[in-house]
């Protein structure tokens, strides 16, 4: 009888033998999906930096792909469509687990909630979380998203770009990143919107690292005393290292490197698997959906993750993102005071 072939990242956590009662399973690195190895595989299960196109997948007999990772720009989906090649993603895993990388990162800085206008640029999985953690603190956030304020979306007041970066606090990019279309996200931070933002005022980004326009951060901080929170980079893992010490905080792209995260993230992998092949893989021990109902304190998120010695770590040793990326240990997202109903 015919075993399917399934080709998986070995760095994703948490799946190994979960799949071996359904099909042969071969683990390999991000950079060895090879159009070789990959021609008999009947699915790909991957993370961010396997390119998924024609020059990989031609010839191959390919049918799904799953990436434990949100976004999807490593994918080239028109052509996978037009191939009969399914693509599922994993929306929303990480999302506390960024939530968490962005307020305690801010909380360190000295940023109170209360007073602070805050900018959710990306009302998605993550952004709204990221807004709805800022609500519940004290801030006043305002929210900018083209593609969801013509769709129609009524939850929130939608406001220009240029308005956020002109009269926030705090700017945080929760995009994805693309390159056409209406609302392309590409250098969506340019020289000429960051130089809006008021002195001493701080840009976030915790997207892509190509969502922002590095050379004019640079600039900005430079000349305009811009603050920046800074975890995805324009060509990581190679990195500018003049911004990397400019900056306020710098990491190695792992705002959403929480354990439970990661758990959903395989979860979501699984759960791909099973509705295209019809199985009922073994998805014990791994975390679920986040409560919506949380009491959101601020000692809670600051007590769980320190921005700084991951920092320290990259700025020892800057040409070893993706080692120290690979080696970070998966945090605990916070655990907030349970609300006692009366």
């Amino acid at each position: 009888m015919y075993r399917l072939h399934i080709l998986v990242d070995a760095d994703i956590p948490f799946i190994h033998g979960r799949l071996e009662p359904f099909a042969d399973v071969k683990y390999i690195g991000q950079d060895d999906f090879t159009p070789a190895l990959v021609r008999d595989a009947d699915a790909l299960l991957i993370r961010t930096r396997t390119r998924c196109g024609a020059p990989l997948l031609s010839g191959s007999r390919v049918r799904l792909i799953a990436t434990a990772t949100i976004g999807m720009d490593q994918i080239d989906l028109g052509w996978c469509a037009a191939n009969g090649i399914t693509v599922r993603n994993s929306p929303g895993c990480n999302a506390p687990g960024v939530a968490q990388y962005v307020w305690s990162s801010l909380l360190r800085m000295g940023i109170s909630p209360a007073g602070t206008t805050v900018g959710v640029i990306g009302y998605g999985n993550v952004g709204s979380i990221v807004a709805d953690w800022g609500h519940r603190m004290g801030a006043e956030v305002r929210v900018c998203d083209p593609p969801r304020a013509e769709a129609g979306h009524t939850d929130v007041l939608y406001e220009p770009l240029e308005t956020l970066m002109a009269e926030c606090d705090v700017v945080t990019f929760h995009t994805p990143l693309t390159r056409t279309g209406k609302h392309p996200t590409y250098h969506l931070a340019d020289a000429a919107k960051i130089n809006l933002m008021r002195p001493g005022a701080i840009l976030v980004n915790a997207a892509r690292g190509e969502v922002a326009d590095n050379t004019a951060l640079k600039e900005a901080i430079r000349t305009h005393g811009l603050r920046t929170i800074i975890d995805t980079w324009e060509g990581e893992p190679v990195l500018d290292t003049g911004l990397l010490d400019m900056c306020d905080i710098g990491t190695f792209h792992i705002a959403g490197y929480s354990r439970q995260g990661k758990e959903r993230a395989t979860r979501m992998v699984l759960e791909a698997c099973d509705d295209f092949f019809g199985w009922n893989t073994d998805k014990s021990g791994l975390a679920g959906p986040r409560p919506d109902n949380e009491n959101v304190t601020p000692r809670a998120i600051t007590e769980s993750f320190d921005p700084y010695p991951v920092m320290e770590a990259l700025r020892r040793e800057p040409r070893t993102f993706e080692r120290l990326r690979h080696e970070y240990v998966f945090r605990d997202e916070p655990v907030f005071p349970t609300t006692v109903k009366s």
